[in-house]
């Protein structure tokens, strides 16, 4: 029997290890696994963060793009690591909220797998049309597709990634009857956008800037809850008669779910800290970002409400793997 005296001696003890863990921690180099190839959002932004823990911690953050089957793959690595420390999850709503969503199934549960550390930075985009289109906004684009019911084609990254399941909420709010044309990247689609052969897509806002000053395509509303200081003169899709629309991509970090809370405690301070400075605050609204820095319960509290909302998405649209 553990006597009441020494049963609390041994907790004390306890949280002391763990204290002294988050305080010496990391003794050696940390891996940051990104579940896709590099240069992408994810990748960036985990190098950025990577960047911010080696500048207080002294190690190295070292990346590891592990992509692949939409992320899923470099996902389960996380999972299956030891809860140490050393391996950290550059997080991504397509392995983490929509895969569980679309698949049947998964060798992982997000939240109770992962520990959510902070919500880096979320992205909206622009719902670009082709400029031949003859329609100006939101309202003009729902009479026009309704006029024609499956005729209208789409393109996205692919089955099961946000442009495809953000495009089809944006149909089942609308009720419009569209056509999806899944391509391997963001690039390819936005070449046949350009070019005329699909009419409609979900192209970031980084991306899309250019290509409106150019006229090369013609922005009908921004998936994000404001108005984006890139295009500010965009109207939101929400503000033209779809209230509470919004789409977004995001990045974050996450660690195996048995990490210590102490160290999930540093490395977000750290993180946060970094993310308030008004050179990191520039970075990311310069690159049509909106700067996060969830504490972990918020951003595990986005998550599942992230994937609430695509696993209804799925389901209207009868989105399955």
């Amino acid at each position: 029997m553990i006597y009441p005296i020494r049963l609390c001696t041994l907790l004390v003890i306890g949280a002391c290890a763990l204290n002294a863990n988050a305080q010496t921690y990391p003794t050696k180099p940390v891996r940051i696994i990104v579940p896709f190839a590099p240069g992408g959002p994810t990748d960036l932004q985990a190098r950025w963060a990577g960047q911010q823990l080696n500048i207080v911690l002294g190690q190295a953050f070292i990346i590891d793009n592990r992509g692949g089957a939409a992320g899923v793959p470099g996902t389960e690595m996380v999972v299956k690591a030891a809860p140490d420390g050393y391996t950290l999850l550059a997080g991504n709503p397509g392995p983490l909220t929509i895969a569980p969503s679309v698949r049947a199934q998964m060798p992982y549960d997000t939240l109770r797998d992962l520990a959510p550390i902070m919500l880096i930075a979320r992205s909206a985009s622009c719902l670009a049309i082709h400029p031949s289109l003859p329609v100006k906004g939101v309202k003009d684009f729902i009479a026009f597709g309704k006029a024609r019911p499956g005729k209208l084609n789409y393109g996205s990254p692919g089955v099961g990634t946000v442009g495809h399941l953000a495009t089809e909420l944006f149909a089942t709010q609308a009720g419009v009857k569209l056509n999806h044309v899944p391509y391997k990247g963001a690039a390819l689609y936005t070449i046949d956008l350009i070019a005329g052969h699909i009419e409609l897509a979900v192209v970031q806002f980084a991306g899309c800037a250019p290509l409106l000053q150019q006229g090369k395509l013609r922005a009908i509303g921004a998936t994000s809850q404001k108005r984006t200081p890139l295009l500010p003169n965009l109207p939101t899709i929400a503000e033209q008669g779809m209230p509470g629309f919004e789409s977004y991509n995001w990045n974050g970090m996450l660690a195996p779910a048995a990490m210590p809370k102490a160290i999930v405690t540093r490395i977000h301070e750290i993180l946060a800290k970094a993310l308030a400075t008004p050179e990191s605050q520039q970075l990311f609204i310069g690159q049509g970002h909106e700067p996060g820095g969830d504490t972990p319960e918020e951003y595990a509290a986005f998550i599942r409400a992230e994937t609430e909302k695509w696993s209804r998405v799925a389901k209207a649209a009868n989105i399955r793997e």
